[in-house]
């Protein structure tokens, strides 16, 4: 007879480590089945390019109220990107050069405009359905907002790519509704979203905040386990494994992402709400690179359309008299991370006097496990499914930054989302 535990967590990704030590602290018996190789999720540091990188999530800000809580309680600390000097943009045709003020002076009041009525509909960013009138506006994407703006031409170019490089994704498929959420989460403050975005990292990478609370909370992990069918009924779940493995428990925590629900089987199968959900997936589909560039360089930071392979980029670190950057563009399918050569012509549009010494990167997009990089909603997906999302089927519990209410689509949102999903487990037993 298989073991039963008080309760499964399927994925060992921050939202499910957090719930796994709240659970734990009052008494549960839990087990957390891991497809990876090793803890963190969608956040994996590894050594590449002569350092520890963060290949997946990164930064984190004191405005994130969960993430913010686990770095002191493990006395973890904190270091910053370095304050870029310099500014190169690429619009209307070609690429400028000026100061980083000058840049953000150009992106601020098209920035301002696009969120300014942020407050208006998401005055408490952890409540984003208090308003009952959002249907209207949740059909809206972001790009949709930037053409009711009437830009001028650069700030409308410097817009797009913005907000392109918040959703990992062209502008279009991104939701109106999830970038005004993200800019409350920020006190509506564009810039100070931005800086929560890309500025301050946990020194050790992010593993080290999950191994902090993975031994925190001393649950059994089972690494190297792919589940692929759950059963659940009056009696308990039923957990399966592709290794024909089975494990019984009373309630099951399920944290993969949105974009692979539906690879497991789940029977009775989740509500219609939560499979339509899933069948459509949540909007990011871009890439995350990592470029060791010959010789020390100025910090410095770039921006260029959405329509270029790579939309962002800025210096991160030095290394034995080599520079390390960081960027991002909205399409996987267009680049992956470890296309040298393709990389190398995409920053060249910016930079043609950097030399590339080599490249690192995961396609979080391709990865089976994940099939996204940080979640984003579409336009609709907000009203449409947020609800149910967050509702329980059964004794199937969904958790992760794909379901969190306010940094969701941070660290900060999948630790929230573990503690919710533990409280719910715990006030009901």
């Amino acid at each position: 007879m298989s073991e039963r535990y008080d309760v499964i967590i399927i994925g060992a990704g921050f939202a499910g480590l957090t719930a796994a030590r709240e659970l734990r602290r009052r008494g549960a018996s839990v087990l957390i089945l891991e497809a990876r190789d090793r803890i963190g999720g969608r956040t994996w540091t590894t050594e590449r390019l002569g350092r520890g990188l963060d290949l997946g999530g990164t930064w984190v800000h004191w405005a994130q109220p969960h993430v913010w809580s686990e770095i002191t309680r493990y006395g973890l600390e904190i270091s910053q990107t370095p304050t870029a000097e310099h500014a190169y943009w690429y619009s209307r045709g070609r690429v400028h050069q000026g100061s980083p003020d000058e840049l953000f002076g150009l992106f601020d009041p098209g920035m301002k405009r696009s969120v300014a009525d942020t407050r208006e509909w998401f005055d408490q960013p952890y409540a984003p359905l208090l308003r009952d009138d959002l249907d209207e506006l949740d059909k809206k994407s972001i790009n949709d907002r930037i053409d009711e703006l009437d830009l001028p031409p650069e700030e409308d170019e410097l817009v797009r790519a913005m907000w392109s490089l918040n959703f990992n994704a062209p502008a279009e498929t991104g939701g109106l509704t999830q970038a005004l959420r993200w800019c409350s989460a920020a006190s509506g403050d564009w810039q100070l979203l931005f800086e929560a975005c890309a500025t301050y990292k946990i020194k050790h990478g992010t593993k080290a905040l999950a191994r902090a609370i993975a031994e925190d909370g001393n649950a059994e992990i089972q690494l190297g386990t792919v589940v692929t069918t759950v059963k659940h009924g009056s009696d308990g779940a039923r957990v399966r494994t592709a290794s024909e493995q089975e494990f019984l428990a009373d309630e099951v925590v399920v944290t993969l992402p949105l974009n692979v629900l539906s690879t497991i089987d789940f029977q009775p199968g989740l509500s219609a709400t939560k499979q339509a959900a899933a069948e459509e997936g949540q909007a990011s589909q871009g890439m995350k690179v990592w470029i060791r560039v010959r010789g020390e360089h100025d910090p410095f930071l770039m921006f260029g359309p959405s329509e270029q392979p790579l939309t962002f980029s800025q210096v991160e670190y030095t290394v034995d008299g080599d520079t390390l950057l960081v960027a991002f563009g909205p399409q996987a399918s267009r680049l992956r991370p470890d296309d040298k050569d393709g990389i190398a012509e995409a920053l060249h549009l910016w930079r043609p006097d950097l030399d590339i010494v080599d490249v690192a990167g995961h396609d979080w997009v391709a990865d089976p496990y994940s099939g996204e990089t940080w979640p984003m909603l579409r336009p609709g997906q907000l009203t449409r499914y947020m609800r149910d999302l967050q509702r329980p089927d059964g004794r199937v519990h969904l958790a992760g930054s794909d379901y969190g209410t306010g940094w969701a689509g941070f660290i900060d949102g999948a630790i929230e989302s573990g503690l919710h999903v533990a409280r719910r487990l715990t006030t009901a037993h």
